[in-house]
């Protein structure tokens, strides 16, 4: 895989330069990506390279829920075959601003929802790679690239990054701008970002933003609490090894490792996450269900038609148990710095017709805490598994510092 931390310091080191590193991915692109199919549109041929700015030389996948202004944007739907925006999205706007190189825009599935795009997993193609954000996490396994752009709604960054082991961040709800995105649900949809490694996906994001988010080296190991939640029973038998042995390692370098058992609010807020999720998704895409709904996919119908009979009082309703969780969430966190849970609740699954289930990280969406899959583990077939550290409403440095922590004990 691409390493941004790498090839930021080839540079500046002049062992590289920017031209090249985005030739060398332009080429592998065009190589590779025939078979993974992980891109839908490439950036013009002979598009300007960036010669300044922090992320001069970093070539940039943007998920096709973005607008961009000189690639088309079709949202993973035929109703927008072919659409072409006018002007980029805020955060693609604050890539290019930073030099880095907008190379291409990466599959999505329709409107960022559940129905599958045609991308494969790098690791074996007969094997989801995960969604919705399939193109950006596919394409980074694959080392097109070394940067990629995502949004979360459910488990759309953390859940394709387990898939493809890679690292995938997902912000502190509106840390980052989701302008420019095709809107499915308002109060939920989160934008993210993935990368080889957590070193690598935080230096992205801080040089995007502007932000202090690099991960650091610890002062001391981090407090780490075992989430124990009421749905660990829905991971598989390597998942669940897969987190004791990440505590473990934890824990046999120097962390505190204590169990904390799931309170009753954030129990009810996993459960209500679909309400929410559907009504706003029937309102966001009122327009499409109204005039194409013979041409979105069934699962997409369905759930926009049961969104549009949900009533103001049952949404409201959802929206006072999400405001309950979020106190409950931040309550989680007065003796430890992250949690530690699965990313998913297994490998991916050897089924293209599905994108796997958010289930492992929906509540994260909901609560709008910052989230790390962390790569390093896999399972008896070799397929990576992810374990997910989810930090403090607004601790997203300290939350990537923990991960890159752990992610180079898993490595040793």
């Amino acid at each position: 895989m691409q390493s941004v931390s790498k090839i930021l310091d080839d540079i500046a080191a002049g062992r590289d330069s920017a031209e090249d590193a985005i030739a060398r991915s332009r080429r592998l692109i065009e190589e590779r990506d025939g078979a993974l199919k992980a891109f839908v549109a490439l950036a013009p041929e002979g598009a300007p390279v960036a010669g300044s700015g922090p992320l001069a030389g970093i070539a940039v996948g943007v998920k096709d829920i973005f607008d961009t202004y000189d690639m088309p944007t079709e949202y993973g739907s035929p109703l927008y075959a072919g659409f072409q925006p006018r002007a980029d999205a805020p955060i693609v706007a604050m890539a290019r601003a930073n030099g880095a190189h907008v190379i291409g825009k990466t599959a999505t599935t329709e409107f960022a929802f559940l129905n599958p795009t045609v991308t494969v997993n790098p690791h074996d193609p007969a094997h989801t790679p995960g969604g919705s954000s399939s193109g950006s996490a596919a394409a980074i396994a694959a080392g097109l690239i070394p940067a990629a752009f995502g949004t979360q709604t459910g488990g759309s960054v953390i859940r394709p990054a387990a898939y493809c082991g890679v690292a995938g961040f997902k912000p502190s709800f509106r840390l980052m701008p989701t302008g420019g995105m095709k809107t499915f649900a308002w109060t939920l949809d989160t934008t993210g970002f993935f990368a080889a490694r957590v070193k690598d996906v935080a230096l992205f994001a801080a040089l995007v933003s502007r932000r202090d988010l690099t991960a650091d080296e610890p002062a001391s190991p981090p407090r780490i609490g075992l989430y124990r939640s009421a749905i660990r029973n829905e991971a598989s038998d390597a998942m669940r090894n897969a987190v004791e042995t990440a505590a473990d390692i934890a824990a046999r370098a120097g962390a505190t490792v204590v169990e904390i058992d799931e309170p009753a609010e954030l129990t009810r807020a996993r459960d209500i996450h679909g309400l929410i999720q559907n009504y706003e998704a029937a309102i966001s895409l009122g327009h499409e269900l109204a005039f194409h709904a013979d041409r979105l996919s069934p699962i997409l119908r369905e759930t926009l038609e049961e969104g549009r009979g949900i009533v103001p009082a049952g949404y409201d309703d959802g929206r006072r148990i999400a405001r309950h969780a979020r106190k409950a969430a931040t309550g989680l966190f007065s003796e430890v710095d992250v949690l530690l849970t699965p990313s998913a609740p297994g490998a991916a699954p050897r089924d293209l017709g599905t994108t796997g289930t958010a289930l492992f990280n929906k509540l994260w969406t909901l609560t709008g805490n910052p989230s790390v899959n962390v790569a390093g583990l896999a399972d008896g077939s070799g397929m990576p598994l992810g374990v997910q550290m989810i930090g403090r409403f607004g601790r997203d440095k300290s939350t990537l510092t923990a991960a890159h922590w752990l992610e180079r004990l898993l490595a040793a």
